[in-house]
């Protein structure tokens, strides 16, 4: 595995752990924050899962992060304020990497960790 492929790797993994780990204040905010983490999850997993099958293909990592992005955004849209803005801007970050150029990881890296403080912020 490259290192680049570790990076995405490793904040794919700490995605994983931010939404799973993520506080939710009020009852009907927990159950969005906690129902949009899990979709989140979901679909980290599936680009993972793609990512570690296509090491060597950009096509397939274009592919990949399309479906992704695409993914994210639907979710974005079952939602308002804040969780949809951290949402959008994680398809945001999946969109740089559409075009399977692994040079853009470090833009899906700042993606990822806005994503997440976003996210955050949204259910506390």
């Amino acid at each position: 595995m490259t290192s680049t492929r570790r990076r995405l790797a490793i904040a794919g993994a700490t995605l994983t752990l931010a939404t799973l780990t993520t506080a939710c204040g009020a009852a009907a905010q927990a159950v969005d924050c906690n129902t949009a983490s899990k979709e989140v999850v979901a679909i980290m997993n599936e680009w993972n899962g793609s990512l570690a099958a296509s090491a060597t293909d950009p096509d397939a990592l274009g592919k990949a992060s399309k479906t992704a992005a695409q993914k994210t955004k639907d979710l974005a849209g079952k939602y308002d304020g804040e969780v949809a803005a951290a949402l959008n801007d994680l398809a945001a970050g999946f969109s740089t990497m559409e075009g399977g150029d692994m040079t853009k990881a470090a833009e899906l890296t700042t993606k990822v960790s806005g994503f997440q403080t976003k996210l955050k912020s949204a259910c506390s």
